[in-house]
């Protein structure tokens, strides 16, 4: 039975960081939130684009849905390079809980990826709650995925080197999408997924995750009750977004919505796979646990804790170290990821 109690607590300089914040508004309703999360998400990748952006070159485009719709998808490819060789493919995922992000808010995270690893970076503007319910994320992810190798031959990708990620929510429906295709359920005729990224991930919707907390020692040492009141994401959050999914029915045994609770047979074969994990987060153990999982089935895997700061710290840069260690954490895994490594033991970093 698993412990990750020891990882709880806040640092020292997180602390400092907290203690200057203002107190977030009570009044605001879930579109006016929304609105205001991503302005602040906007206007803060605008100013590191100002100096991202020389060593890049982007294009946008727009993906046809199976609904008949279109989601907005923009790609980021390092400068430098000539435009005619084909170079790995990042599939870059946003985190937001289903309600926040946009394309914009995305830019600088995936500039600095194609800058650091010469990927050309894929980054998918699903759609998003309370207009687009469960499934429409998953959908609109799969029907990327296809369009990503419909299109090769136009983006430069290789399609034998394509590694999907991404952050938190994102990281979610990056879990599901591997999954999914691992097990024959989505694009089996595509060539299969070199490798994944999952920082600060969700697991599946907080009303099916038993099983997942059945492998704890005890729920009273888990991060959904020691963090339950954590900065930027409680756990009051947290079901917010699960409940604007509107899933019309709950199943603890649909990996598709739930992939932390697969079974050690189902991921046997996956590939490999890197985690960023926030101690100072009630989605801490769901990270951990599917970590675990993977490992002990043989998935070669990569697991980073990021000790004493909460859920999307990296949104303080400068101002928390760990900010640094999450850059590397995604930019070296991918390139851990496509270089074919062996399955190891269940190692935890903290530094």
């Amino acid at each position: 039975m698993c412990d990750f109690s020891q990882y709880s607590g806040a640092s020292e300089e997180w602390l400092a960081v907290a203690a200057t914040l203002p107190a977030a508004p009570t009044n605001l309703s879930i579109e006016e939130r929304r609105t205001a999360a991503n302005a602040l998400r906007e206007a803060t990748a605008a100013t590191a684009m100002k100096t991202l952006g020389p060593w890049i070159t982007t294009t946008d485009h727009t993906i046809p849905t199976r609904d008949g719709s279109t989601v907005e998808a923009r790609t980021y490819r390092l400068a430098s390079l000539p435009d005619t060789e084909p170079l790995p493919a990042y599939i870059h995922l946003h985190g937001g809980g289903f309600l926040f992000g946009t394309l914009a808010s995305e830019d600088a995270i995936c500039a600095r990826i194609a800058i650091n690893t010469s990927a050309v970076v894929l980054n998918i503007n699903y759609r998003h709650t309370p207009e687009h319910k469960y499934p429409t994320a998953w959908n609109d992810v799969e029907d990327a995925f296809a369009w990503l190798h419909e299109n090769v031959s136009v983006l430069n990708a290789d399609p034998a080197r394509v590694v999907v990620g991404g952050i938190s929510a994102g990281a979610y429906l990056a879990a599901s999408l591997v999954l999914g295709q691992h097990l024959g359920h989505v694009a089996a005729q595509l060539p299969k997924i070199a490798g994944q990224v999952l920082m600060i991930p969700a697991m599946g919707h907080t009303k099916c995750h038993g099983p997942q907390m059945a492998r704890l020692k005890d729920m009273s040492v888990s991060s959904w009750e020691t963090c339950k009141d954590a900065p930027i994401l409680p756990r009051e959050v947290c079901e917010l977004f699960m409940d604007l999914l509107a899933v019309e029915k709950l199943d603890e045994t649909d990996v598709r919505m739930n992939p932390g609770n697969a079974s050690p047979e189902q991921v046997k074969g996956l590939p490999p796979t890197v985690f960023g994990v926030a101690g100072l987060d009630p989605l801490r153990d769901e990270g951990l646990l599917y970590a675990k999982l993977l490992a002990e089935s043989g998935v070669p895997t990569d697991v980073s804790l990021f000790r004493g700061v909460p859920h999307g710290f990296r949104r303080f840069g400068e101002k928390l170290s760990e900010s640094k260690r999450w850059d590397s954490v995604v930019e070296t895994g991918i390139s851990w990821a496509l270089s074919g490594p062996e399955a190891g033991e269940f190692v935890v970093k903290t530094e």
